[in-house]
């Protein structure tokens, strides 16, 4: 069985407005509270963009619980040389939607570049993910924005964990998502755990921009982690550098 859930902030799920409510730690331990509450030991977990983040922390945080992490698109605002623009983006768009509210704070910040693949491929799709996403909250939006991903380490501050990491990790990236594509070769080449699947003219999106390559190639990744076929990288494969 699946279990999907919204982060908070995102309605269905539930929109504190105290800004203590949100947290990336808060958002990890928010994967655990679900499996709690349904009464389930371990999973394996995916996570998209910021829930990629998650998804890759909770296999920090709990790595007993996670049968295997699967990570579509992390590591925006990671790059150091382009970190401080990123937090003033980061800020300046929490400003929009809790003072414009969500449809007007959309029309003024127009379509990120990791949309534009969708938008070219799928018309009809990105128009339907534009309806969904007007209909977000504008004050959990801001407080996602400031609370969450301004605050999350940078893939980079995570290389010591990432060495020890216990479960399977298939980290999925489009090739032209740029935000992500160097966090995703980081944790490839520092992560002995992770396989790395790139989608070819792909943005942000790969899980509704290819749907069918995704999850067929999600499909392979838990049939050899169920299986038991699964294996990390055999050392003798890296180049050694000098």
């Amino acid at each position: 069985r699946c279990i999907a859930f919204n982060a908070r902030g995102y309605p269905p799920s539930d929109v504190p407005r105290a800004r203590t409510k949100y947290s990336w730690r808060i958002a990890v331990d928010d994967i655990a509270d679900v499996l709690r509450h349904r009464r389930i030991g371990s999973a394996h977990v995916v996570g998209c963009s910021m829930g990629a983040y998650s998804a890759l922390q909770f296999g920090l945080r709990y790595p007993t619980r996670a049968l295997s992490v699967t990570a579509l698109g992390a590591g925006a605002g990671s790059d150091p040389a382009t970190r401080r623009a990123f937090l003033n983006a980061t800020e300046a768009q929490a400003r929009l939607f809790e003072t414009l509210g969500t449809p007007a704070a959309l029309g003024q910040r127009g379509i990120s570049a990791g949309r534009i693949p969708q938008m070219l491929k799928d018309p009809r799709g990105f128009a339907e993910f534009q309806r969904i996403q007007q209909s977000h909250s504008g004050t959990g939006l801001a407080r996602v924005l400031r609370g969450v991903q301004a605050k999350r380490p940078p893939i980079y501050a995570l290389e010591r964990g990432l060495r020890g990491y216990r479960p399977p990790l298939l980290v999925m990236c489009g090739d032209e998502d740029d935000g992500s594509i160097a966090p995703a070769l980081f944790v490839k080449r520092v992560c002995r755990n992770a396989r790395l699947w790139m989608c070819p003219a792909s943005g942000h999106t790969v899980n509704t921009e290819e749907p069918d390559l995704f999850n067929r190639s999600l499909l392979d990744f838990l049939t050899l982690v169920d299986s038991g076929r699964w294996q990390p990288r055999d050392p003798r494969s890296v180049v050694k550098r000098a």
